[in-house]
């Protein structure tokens, strides 16, 4: 009887296998494309952009590296991973800063919330025609002033990688940041920092060794978000980069003008380079709890 009872409470609805194959073909949706890219970018030198493949190779990705394709792909790959890695540190330093800050109310502090997070409803070719403008009402009034007066020694434009390029892609990853942080600090109990400071810590030795450590998975999050938000933004960078382009706005020019797997090659090393820093920055953070651990039961 048991066991028939347990039968019956094992079987499982029909519902169940048709929803697992919605999202199996969810996923297949999801992935395939980029399954496909991957395998179309090692195709031998005769190789097209559809199957079959001609041939397996590297040569793609040789072309693509050695400077003799299209695009400059070293340039633009050094380009976007430090504007890349710059992102990201300013976006966990400044998601702390202003997470500490909103533990307490102060004037203004819901409008300024707002105005921080607005970013996320505006459409990015919006913000990024908007940033690009700002620039250049900027330009138009106080470079002439400083070229006047020497503090300039030429003329131009301030639109450029780590200018107009970086307040964008920061109006991205912020409102992110923000919210994480506002949650995060919003759980926090903060009887742990009031007994750190009655055992005599001072106010950073309690942020040191008390919130840090607790906070510290978050950050690993919101850094992600910031260098992966950052490596593949397109639409923020449109306009505001100036006269250079980064990796992902190469690949967006690529698309029209490539008609070889070169482009496939660039997509891939554009992919691989997303997973590695994820899958990277989550085997350090393993290895750091492991570490700690060990120290804690050595102790």
């Amino acid at each position: 009887m048991a066991t028939a009872s347990t039968t019956r409470e094992e079987k499982r609805p029909g519902s169940f296998y048709a929803l697992s194959a919605f999202f199996a073909l969810f996923v297949v949706f999801l992935y395939g494309p980029v399954v496909t890219i991957l395998i179309l970018s090692f195709q031998g030198p005769s190789g097209g952009l559809t199957f079959p493949m001609n041939g397996v190779s590297l040569y793609w990705f040789e072309r693509l590296w050695s400077g003799r394709g299209t695009v400059d792909i070293g340039s633009a790959f050094q380009r976007s991973l430090i504007l890349g890695l710059t992102v990201m540190v300013l976006t966990v330093v400044i998601s702390v800063l202003a997470g500490l800050a909103f533990r307490k109310k102060f004037f203004g502090s819901t409008a300024l919330f707002y105005v921080a997070i607005a970013s996320l409803i505006v459409p990015s070719i919006v913000v990024s025609l908007g940033i690009a403008l700002e620039f250049r009402i900027l330009d138009d009034i106080l470079r002439p002033l400083l070229y006047q007066i020497g503090l300039l020694s030429r003329r131009g434009n301030s639109l450029g990688l780590f200018t107009s390029g970086l307040g964008a892609h920061l109006s991205w990853t912020l409102p992110f940041g923000l919210l994480i942080m506002f949650a995060v600090f919003n759980r926090l109990n903060k009887s742990y920092e009031e007994a750190a400071r009655d055992l005599g810590a001072s106010n950073w030795q309690s942020f040191r060794h008390v919130v840090l450590p607790m906070i510290a998975p978050f950050l690993i999050g919101i850094a992600l978000f910031g260098f992966t938000l950052s490596w593949d933004e397109i639409a923020r960078s449109s306009q505001t980069m100036g006269s250079t382009n980064t990796l992902p706005l190469e690949l967006a020019a690529l698309t029209t003008t490539v008609t070889t797997p070169e482009i496939y090659a660039l997509g891939t090393s554009v992919t691989a380079v997303s997973f590695t820093v994820i899958f990277g920055t989550l085997a350090a953070f393993v290895l750091l709890q492991r570490r700690r651990q060990r120290r804690a039961l050595a102790d």
